[in-house]
């Protein structure tokens, strides 16, 4: 079972993701969790490029393709064989992350980026993407580093970053139960209440 976890940052998913990991290692699964860009050398190289402040100059274009390149490598390196082997994936974002922040966001065509991603992810999909969504200027008040490169775009980007979300969610068919899915969770509770409703959406694919 592959899941992923996406929604602007500072909406709590590396919290997430680990009381996820840990309920389902309590069910006796073995899990693997990544991030993406990240989890291989070539990804953790180019999340770098990606979200470091530099001075580089990065066309939206440009972009997309560079985290479309680490995810091909996450895919094959990571991905595709813990599932071969009967693991339960949990990736910290995935493809439509890209759709969202370089299209919805960035000013790209949400089909063509999709269109991509088909071809990088070669069939490997999450079954469910849990969206932690709250408004943007929430989740910004609750990120106590330093702004990464994406995040320093403004709010008025992440706005669009979560309607983007919002929006790709809205266009699912639910009509077909064996495709990726994507869950809206209302992230702004406590940690404790949005695990709750993640288990329990979890456990209903799992069952």
């Amino acid at each position: 079972m592959f899941f992923s976890f996406d929604g602007v940052d500072g909406t709590g998913k590396s919290t997430q993701i680990s009381l996820l990991a840990d309920a389902l290692r309590q069910q006796g699964r073995e899990v693997v969790t990544c991030r993406d860009p990240g989890s291989t050398p070539l990804g953790e190289k180019l999340r770098q490029i990606l979200l470091d402040h530099h001075d580089t100059p990065i066309h939206r274009r440009a972009e997309m393709l560079l985290y479309m390149t680490a995810r091909a490598q996450l895919v094959e390196e990571v991905i595709r064989p813990a599932l071969a082997t009967g693991k339960t994936v949990i990736s910290d974002r995935y493809l439509l992350a890209n759709v969202v922040y370089q299209a919805h966001a960035g000013g790209l065509k949400a089909e063509e980026v999709w269109r991509v991603g088909e071809v990088v992810v070669a069939g490997v999909m999450p079954r469910l993407t849990f969206l932690l969504d709250m408004p943007a200027t929430r989740a910004a008040q609750r990120i106590k580093r330093a702004a990464d490169r994406m995040e320093a775009q403004g709010l008025e980007y992440l706005g669009k970053v979560r309607q983007g979300f919002l929006a790709e969610a809205a266009k699912q068919h639910w009509q077909d139960a064996s495709a990726s899915q994507i869950v809206v969770i209302n992230a702004d509770r406590p940690a404790e209440e949005v695990h709750a409703d993640v288990l329990r959406e979890a456990n209903r694919m799992l069952t």
